[in-house]
């Protein structure tokens, strides 16, 4: 007989959600803040932020701070600490803290995050898949709806850990000329991850346009993105915000610090559109006209 009430065994699995862009500057981090803050304060979900960049930022914007914590990610990338965990059949747990917002988690993550994809040893065949073997043993994680990612700003071993280890991707992509060439290449990342390291589950489930201004540069880069992505794209641009980088600055969400502010709207708005946008469902056939917002 199991030991785990039916509830607890039908609950469906949480949505393992990247934000990935190669280049740095696209807004990752803030858009993870924000939408697991807002799933959790206004939408009643459990949700995991998992900081997977080394400079650590998450934790930081979330009132959580890093150099507290006896244990971080670099924890999720080392086998070794799977296989002592896993000791007489017990499961990993996931190194979580709990932030100020009821129902929201954090991983936090710090500099010795970057050294850790190199540790190897004699048991460590594959490396970039410690992060998915980590998620998959865990008996925490399917107690959340969601697992946000925020991912390193660089393609490598952290990054193929990540792409490996989630079954979604958010693409933030700024309005400029350069930010198109990273997205090309991180396609033929995504493309490269499907086929040759047995995740053919990983689809992009929304592109947000971000720093958007009123040139004819954004508007330039906004059509290109229609085009390419005209299911994917976001119906919410980000813009510049100051009201942002103020409740960062304080460790709250934009939701905590100015929740009716046009950052909080926007931010809401994009978060929404996140939870409709789940697995085995078609985007709404509208989301190729991106809703602009004012700058602040």
């Amino acid at each position: 007989m199991s030991r785990h009430p039916t509830h607890e065994t039908s609950r469906p699995a949480p949505r393992r959600i990247a934000f990935v862009n190669e280049k740095g500057g696209s807004a990752k981090t803030t858009l993870v803040a924000s939408l697991a803050a807002h799933l959790s304060l206004n939408r009643g979900h459990r949700v995991l932020a998992l900081d997977m960049d080394p400079q650590g930022h998450l934790g930081k914007v979330l009132g959580v701070d890093p150099r507290a914590c006896k244990r971080s990610s670099v924890d999720l990338l080392l086998d070794e600490v799977l296989d002592e965990d896993s000791l007489d059949g017990a499961r990993v747990d996931l190194p979580t803290q709990p932030s100020r917002i009821p129902g929201l988690d954090v991983i936090v993550a710090s500099k010795a995050l970057a050294l850790a994809p190199g540790i190897e040893s004699d048991e460590m065949v594959d490396p970039t898949g410690s992060l998915r073997r980590h998620l998959d043993a865990s008996q925490t994680l399917p107690s959340y709806d969601f697992l946000l990612i925020d991912s390193a700003p660089s393609f490598g071993a952290l990054t193929l850990n990540v792409l490996r280890g989630v079954d979604e991707l958010v693409i933030p992509v700024p309005l400029t000329y350069l930010a198109l060439d990273g997205c090309a290449e991180l396609l033929r990342t995504v493309h490269t991850v499907r086929t040759r390291f047995a995740n053919p589950r990983l689809r992009i489930s929304m592109v947000i346009p971000t720093f958007y201004r009123r040139t004819r540069l954004a508007h330039e880069v906004l059509d290109r993105l229609k085009e390419r992505f005209p299911k994917e794209l976001a119906h919410t641009a980000l813009g510049y915000h100051v009201k942002i980088d103020e409740a960062q600055s304080r460790g709250l969400s934009i939701f905590e610090y100015a929740p009716k502010d046009r950052a909080a709207r926007a931010l809401a708005a994009l978060a929404e559109e996140l939870e409709l946008r789940r697995p085995g469902t078609e985007p709404n056939e509208t989301a190729h006209t991106a809703h602009v917002p004012e700058t602040s």
